[in-house]
């Protein structure tokens, strides 16, 4: 039976993997308020090409803590180019209509990825590979592989670093602007063209980094293995409070605690269902979220 504090290490862990996923998701709503239901996917994609880069520097054979932020680097390089490609012809076109074909073209991208890459990468899973030598630290009778620190630490570091962006920089100003008005934000002279793409960039880029963490604390990898983790990632940025940052960082632990808790007892099955019992809790009780603010919109 796993003590408390082994089990909060452990969800700490899991919630640190949503948390990243779920700063992308927010970020896009934040700006676009869109929901981008394929962030899931270019997860899913950023740990194939972690896979890919990795292999074909041999890490496996060999290693190397610097060539591993090497390889998640890379990855986070090519989604960031995807994300981009994502937004400039799949969202772009349908921007001025509706919000539900804004989400049907979101949920249509999601499928193409999946299907897509069993297509390319094949429907069975691979394994990949081990770019650093997992350690596990003990204290107190508690246990943490250095891979799930690295997940935890990796996590608090870009929730910063996006705050720093999106409140200190400029880039974050006009991001902020253009979330606040789109269309003023163009008469003031904003390229929120630039903008959104931007955003995109930078959530897809999240994406790939926590595929590349996650690939390896859980090295199995397969064109779906976006899809649950993703739905987990959307319910935890809702949490939190969708398009805020920190909420979104707060909504991941606190499903991975839950996720863990339950995993320890009886209910152990029904680990995947706990997120979305809190998805209709929160949008029954608070829909604003956690962190959210309740905005009145005209329509």
């Amino acid at each position: 039976m796993e003590t408390f504090l082994q089990q909060v290490i452990n969800g700490l862990s899991l919630g640190a993997i949503y948390a990243l996923i779920a700063l992308g998701y927010t970020m896009v709503y934040g700006v676009l308020r869109l929901i981008n239901f394929a962030h899931g996917d270019v997860y899913m994609l950023g740990a194939f090409v972690g896979f890919y880069f990795a292999n074909a520097l041999k890490l496996d054979a060999n290693p190397s803590l610097l060539w591993a932020i090497v390889v998640t680097m890379g990855s986070m390089a090519v989604c960031a180019g995807i994300g981009v490609l994502i937004e400039r012809f799949a969202y772009r076109p349908v921007r001025h209509h509706s919000r539900l074909t804004s989400l049907i073209t979101a949920i249509g991208v999601s499928l193409l990825l999946e299907y897509g890459g069993q297509v390319v990468f094949g429907a069975t899973p691979r394994f990949f590979p081990q770019m650093i030598r997992s350690e596990t630290y003990s204290a107190g009778g508690v246990q943490i592989t250095n891979q799930n620190l690295l997940i935890i630490v990796v996590a608090v570091v870009v929730m910063l670093g996006l705050e720093f962006i999106v409140h200190r920089t400029r880039i974050g100003k006009a991001m902020r602007a253009t979330s606040y008005n789109l269309s003023v934000a163009k008469l003031m002279g904003i390229n929120t063209d630039f903008v959104i793409a931007f955003t995109f960039a930078l959530g897809s880029a999240l994406a790939a980094a926590g595929g590349v963490m996650v690939a390896l604390a859980i090295p199995r990898i397969d064109p779906l293995m976006g899809l649950m983790t993703g739905l987990k990632a959307f319910v935890a940025a809702v949490l939190g409070g969708i398009g805020n940052i920190p909420g979104a960082m707060i909504g991941g632990l606190v499903i991975g605690l839950m996720e863990t808790w339950l995993s320890a007892t009886a209910y152990s099955t029904y680990r995947d269902a706990v997120a979305f019992a809190v998805l209709i809790l929160i949008l029954i009780v608070r829909p604003s979220g956690l962190l959210g603010s309740s905005v009145t919109e005209k329509v």
